[in-house]
């Protein structure tokens, strides 16, 4: 949802949101569902009018305060397709707050369709009951990323085939880097050693597929907070 939620508050979804609520989920008029918007919590509403393009909600209660996300973010280099498609769900389900695809030399896409993956990380954030949907980047070159990369996160370069040290749960505002199949080139190395915001980090002695290595890197780097 877009708009405020307080009670008694009524809310008009869009078309597609419309769609959903009839035709996939079956909703009817007077049916309960849940609402959030990211900053006001998880609320419960009840179906006032809905037609094949066109509903309309009645915010009732709030049935859980907004609580603040882990400050976690993901910065891989782009994949086909279906793997981005399954990086951006499982990092949405994992409380990334933000994901940024980047461009690398090995990079075997360029593009992206930005309302596919921003639909994905609704989806997601609703089947895994998250109150907030994270912020889904435009692929940028690896270079460009790092040179306006902020001065108080850390980012964590999962570097394969390295004598680096283990990925670690992180202690304040964090970031992991992953890079493509083909992983990184001297090139793009030497630039991640030279970046004083950067730790290269290892995985584990197996080599993973970019997709895996997304995953287990979120998961390590807020251990504490799972479970």
């Amino acid at each position: 949802m877009e708009g405020p939620l307080t009670p008694d508050v009524a809310l008009t979804l869009t078309p597609a949101q419309a769609h959903y609520l009839g035709t996939v989920l079956r909703r009817t008029s007077g049916d309960a569902v849940r609402v959030f918007n990211g900053r006001d919590g998880e609320w419960l509403a009840h179906v006032a009018t809905v037609r094949r393009d066109l509903a309309t909600l009645a915010v009732a209660t709030q049935i859980r305060p907004q609580s603040p996300d882990a400050d976690l973010w993901l910065v891989f280099a782009l994949l086909k397709r279906d793997a981005t498609d399954l990086v951006v769900q499982k990092a949405t389900e994992l409380g990334a707050a933000a994901i940024l695809p980047v461009l690398t030399e090995r990079t075997n896409t360029a593009r992206v369709n930005e309302s596919r993956l921003a639909a994905i990380a609704v989806e997601a954030a609703e089947q895994s009951e998250r109150l907030t949907v994270p912020t889904i980047h435009r692929p940028a070159p690896l270079a460009a990323v790092l040179a306006t990369w902020p001065p108080d996160r850390r980012l964590h370069a999962a570097i394969e085939r390295s004598d680096a040290a283990p990925l670690r749960p992180a202690t304040g505002p964090a970031a992991l880097l992953v890079g493509p199949e083909g992983g990184f080139t001297p090139a793009e190395l030497d630039l991640l050693h030279r970046h004083p915001l950067v730790t290269p980090a290892t995985l584990g002695p197996r080599v993973l597929r970019a997709e895996t290595a997304c995953l287990a890197g979120l998961a390590l780097l807020q251990a504490p907070m799972c479970g």
